[in-house]
């Protein structure tokens, strides 16, 4: 019998891979995607940008290209970053085959067998898999209103018996609960981290840039921004959300010696990402695509969140809860206590509505009273159908 190795044994199928399966035909209107829909994506752009390459860069974009990254794409990225204030000129800076690739590479050159995780509760499942591929231990920890819960994240870090060697957070519009920090609640992440210096923030940040409202864009700075130049605070993004998903690029952005660990590591995993894409996305910063993309996004998943904002106050029972975000793709839903996700599932599905469960967003697996709904992906025409569904579903098992 073949022995696979503890990693592979430690490996989980994604609960969402498992779901948009099933909601995969066509006649279910499915909120499980975290993804854009396919009409949004910038196709006139990309046209034009590839319409304009010269010879040699189409000929260099076809070519294998270094592991940390295509060097134009390296310094259009650095300017990006540091109009934003990350401060990349104190810090390395990788390309990756997605923001779930630079997930895999911190938690290879940090995480052993048993290493503890703290990760907010809900949480994002790619992070999840990526530290429970590698053996960690998680350990979540409720998010409120204003961020997660600072009281408990102390008691945490300074448990001397069950040390966690990496935080994990994703503080703005996260995935899956919607929910952005406070500017209070940050200087305290802050404050609180600078105290355990031995412990790695990973600070996961794919929707930042589509906040709804003008007037939260000072609120959506990420850590990173105000944290002091030596925090081991490891920045990860993504061009899936600001450019394409297709586009499977990523970047991390962290301290030196930890990048130079990442990048050996990326060497042995697929030696550099598509080069091809990562030209597009060098003309795509250069070229000044990315503002009115930007400008266009915004608008339009604040007007799809407002359908599905109605329509769970038209049509959900009293008992049930939910985030209002302010950015990004996710709304998080909370039932009583009896009810169990995987139920409303069931019926759900069979009606004709799709979501993703709430126990795949928990370091545990065993909370399952709550579940994810994204509206970024569903024709803004079909989202109020498809919540009365859902929620004619949660009715018929509260009877």
């Amino acid at each position: 019998m073949i022995q696979f190795s503890q990693s592979a044994q430690n490996m989980r199928s994604s609960e969402i891979r498992r779901l948009m399966a099933l909601a995969a035909d066509p006649s279910i209107i499915s909120f499980a995607g975290g993804m854009p829909n396919n009409s949004l994506f910038p196709i006139e752009a990309t046209d034009d940008i590839y319409n304009s390459l010269s010879l040699t860069k189409k000929q260099i974009a076809f070519q294998y290209g270094p592991t940390s990254g295509y060097p134009p794409l390296l310094e259009s990225l650095k300017a990006y970053l540091a109009s934003r204030g990350i401060p990349v000129q104190h810090n390395g800076l990788i390309i990756t085959t997605g923001a779930q690739q630079a997930l895999s590479l911190v938690s290879k050159v940090l995480l052993d067998p048993q290493d503890r995780v703290i990760t907010e509760f809900p949480s994002f499942i790619g992070a999840l898999a990526a530290f429970k591929s590698y053996g960690a231990i998680l350990k979540g920890i409720n998010l409120d209103n204003d961020g997660i819960d600072i009281e408990a994240l102390d008691t945490a870090l300074s448990d001397k018996f069950l040390k966690p060697k990496m935080v994990y957070l994703n503080p703005v519009f996260q995935n899956p609960a919607g929910t952005m920090y406070s500017l209070q609640r940050k200087k305290q992440v802050l404050e609180l981290m600078a105290k355990h210096p031995d412990v790695c923030l990973i600070e996961d940040d794919p929707y930042s840039e589509l906040y709804f409202d003008d007037t939260d864009k000072d609120l959506v700075v990420p850590l990173k921004t105000t944290a002091s130049v030596d925090a081991p605070i490891c920045y990860v993004g993504t061009f899936a959300k600001i450019f394409g998903p297709g586009m499977r690029l990523g970047w991390l952005c962290a301290p030196n010696e930890i990048i130079e660990k990442c990048e050996l590591a990326k060497q042995s995993m697929d030696a550099c990402s598509s080069t091809f894409n990562q030209v597009l996305a060098d003309e795509y910063l250069r070229q000044g695509k990315l503002a009115p993309y930007l400008h266009m996004l915004r608008p339009t998943y604040k007007r799809r969140a407002g359908i599905m904002i109605s329509a769970l106050d038209k049509y959900m029972p009293d008992t049930v809860t939910w985030t209002n975000p302010r950015g990004g793709f996710f709304i998080w839903v909370t039932l009583p206590q009896h009810i169990d996700s995987s139920d409303v599932f069931a019926a759900s599905i069979k009606k004709g509505a799709a979501f993703v469960i709430g126990n795949a967003f928990d370091p545990e697996g065993v909370r399952n009273n709550c579940f994810r709904l994204a509206f970024s992906h569903t024709p803004e025409e079909k989202i109020e159908t498809g919540i009365q569904i859902v929620a004619e579903a949660i009715r018929q098992l509260m009877k």
